[in-house]
């Protein structure tokens, strides 16, 4: 068995060496920098969509805090079925993500899946739904007071369309929220990581769902939070409201009722904005550091840069020429700005910096570099710098040949 995981790990590290990383892989934390989960968050945020990533990442460790308590019940000797059986009811008549973990017949039906939670093992899990924490050097503010809800699928009567707050038309572009070239830092956030100190129960299922809820599908301006950033849903996948307390224990029938949708409740919408980030975002973020090694901000600075050293070396070749400096070779020295200016403009064209290439480096933020360590990504961004170099040189050549060539006349 061990043998055959290691020809298995062998082969998908060979296959790594000449491809790009899938999004997937991303998540699971098993890729390097430049094109890690860290870099794909400081890609989104600096787009301002970070919230999106932040989501998935939320509802993994909602799902993942569900696992668990079915775990820990199946270790007590119970079934799922004697703990918590509306829940069982639930997931035997609509079917549950958790199905083999709680036990159901592999013939039941069940909800159709394309999570990645089916290709990431526990281990990659746990790691993918902790980087926000460890990644993002912030944490997000506790949930604000109770207010009720209800998901498309609770038989309760949905909120009036003419009376929702007006929301964003895509999964990138919020309504309160654009991109910005400086990134700016946010309010600290209290963690949704519910130690393990002691045994986890429902109502920390229920408190798990009520801060997501108030964090990202909330409108905004209902919650009184500086951290309540809605998300885009289509209307299908909106939530209105939440349906339980997680200060309150239900007791109730229909309580108890609705408390069974709490572990699937999120799924649908993880499963969109996966899509929406693997469709949209990823595509633009392996363009972005697996084709160049800057940032926006840095290469816009390169191009401002490089206009200004061009102004000054032609100034300085026709200053030469037309005041007819001797001796002619002295215009070889206008290698120097013109070697400069093309070398910062053609890097903003091609967001490369050819030098930092072949120091191994990367920008993560602006004039801040880490260390390439993709062994793919490596091998496509010294190529493109081989090339921006040649590119380089042929322009500095020709434009210093050019003006050493024209006939100096004193005005």
């Amino acid at each position: 068995m061990d043998d055959e995981q290691n020809r298995q790990q062998e082969d998908w590290l060979n296959s790594r060496k000449n491809r790009l990383p899938s999004f997937t892989e991303v998540l699971s934390r098993r890729t390097r920098p430049p094109v890690d989960l860290f870099m794909f968050y400081i890609f989104l945020q600096r787009e301002g969509a970070e919230d999106i990533l932040d989501f998935w990442l939320d509802v993994q460790q909602h799902e993942n805090l569900c696992r668990a308590y079915f775990k820990d019940v199946r270790k007590s000797g119970r079934t799922i079925k004697e703990d918590w059986p509306q829940y069982w009811e639930y997931a035997r008549r609509r079917g549950s993500i958790y199905g083999t973990v709680v036990g159901l017949q592999p013939n039941a039906a069940k909800r159709s899946t394309t999570s990645t939670s089916e290709v990431i093992n526990d281990q990659e899990k746990n790691a993918s739904a902790h980087a926000a924490d460890e990644k993002r050097g912030f944490q997000r503010s506790t949930t604000p007071g109770y207010e009720k809800e209800h998901t498309s699928s609770l038989p309760t009567a949905v909120n009036s369309p003419d009376i929702d707050p007006p929301r964003s038309t895509t999964p990138f572009s919020l309504s309160v929220r654009t991109p910005t070239l400086f990134t700016l830092k946010r309010a600290s956030r209290a963690p949704t990581v519910i130690p393990r100190s002691a045994a986890i129960s429902r109502m920390d299922l229920i408190a798990s769902a009520e801060r997501i809820f108030f964090r990202y599908l909330s409108p905004a301006g209902t919650v009184d939070s500086p951290e309540n950033h809605e998300i885009y849903l289509p209307p299908a996948l909106r939530i209105h409201t939440f349906p339980l307390n997680s200060t309150q224990e239900p007791k109730s029938q229909s309580d108890l009722n609705m408390m069974a949708h709490i572990p699937d409740m999120f799924h649908a919408q993880k499963e969109y904005c996966f899509r929406a980030m693997e469709q949209d975002a990823f595509p633009r973020f392996l363009r972005s550091k697996a084709f160049g090694n800057l940032t926006p901000m840095s290469a816009l600075v390169r191009l401002v840069v490089g206009l200004i050293v061009l102004w000054i070396g032609l100034a300085a070749g026709f200053s030469l020429i037309f005041l007819d400096v001797q001796p002619k070779s002295k215009r070889f020295f206008l290698f120097i700005p013109f070697a400069l200016a093309i070398l910062f403009l053609i890097s903003h064209q091609y967001e490369l910096d050819p030098i930092l290439v072949f120091l191994g480096q990367s920008e993560s933020t602006p004039f801040r570099t880490l260390t390439i360590r993709e062994p793919y990504v490596k091998r496509l961004l010294l190529g493109r710098a081989i090339w921006v170099t040649t590119l380089v040189s042929t322009c500095v050549v020709a434009l210093t040949l050019l003006f050493w060539a024209v006939p100096g006349h004193r005005l």
